[in-house]
C-alpha cells in the first residue's frame, strides 16, 4: 500500500513490480489485493498499461483499515479475536482486562498512522534523506539518539 501511495498520481502499478521492489510473494498479493479491492481500497485499472491504484486519498487510509480489510485480527491474545470460541476462563481471568485494553491501543495507533505518513517516511528514505520531522512513533531522529 505504501509503495501505490509512492506512485500515486503515476500510472497504475502492477503486482509484479511491487512483488519484485518490495520482495513480497505475487501469489501473497493477488490474495491480499482481492481482498483490498472488495473493501474499496485500491482499485484496478484493466488492460494496457494496467495495475492497481489507491481508491481514495492516501491521507485517509489508515492502516488499521488495511489490516482489518485483509480480515487481520489485531487483537494482542487469540481468546479475543471475533471468531474466537471464547476462553474457559473469561469470567475469572485477571489479565482479560488488561489485554482488551491493549487491544484497543493498538487499534487506536494502527487507525492514527496513514498511508500518507509511511509514504512520506518511505519517500524520505528513499531519497537519502531521513525524515527530520517527527515519524509514526513521534519520535524524532534527534531523541533516537
Amino acid at each position: 500500500m505504501v509503495n501505490l501511495a509512492c506512485h500515486s498520481g503515476e500510472k497504475p502499478v502492477t503486482l509484479k513490480d511491487i512483488s519484485a521492489e518490495e520482495g513480497i510473494s505475487l501469489s501473497y498479493l493477488e490474495q491480499l489485493f482481492v481482498k483490498l479491492r472488495k473493501g474499496k481500497i485500491v482499485k484496478s485499472v484493466r488492460g494496457p498499461g494496467g495495475g492497481y491504484v489507491l481508491a481514495k486519498p492516501p491521507a485517509i487510509i489508515s492502516v488499521g483499515d488495511i489490516i482489518s480489510v485483509v480480515e487481520e485480527p489485531m487483537n494482542p491474545v487469540a481468546c479475543l479475536d471475533d471468531d474466537s470460541e471464547g476462553c474457559d476462563r473469561a469470567t475469572t481471568c485477571t489479565t482479560q482486562r488488561v489485554w482488551k485494553c491493549l487491544a484497543e491501543k493498538i487499534s487506536e495507533f494502527l487507525n492514527s498512522v496513514s498511508i500518507e505518513d509511511l509514504s512520506r517516511e518511505a519517500l524520505a528514505l528513499k531519497s537519502g534523506h531521513p525524515p527530520v520531522d517527527t515519524n509514526v512513533c513521534g519520535i524524532t531522529e534527534q531523541t533516537r539518539s
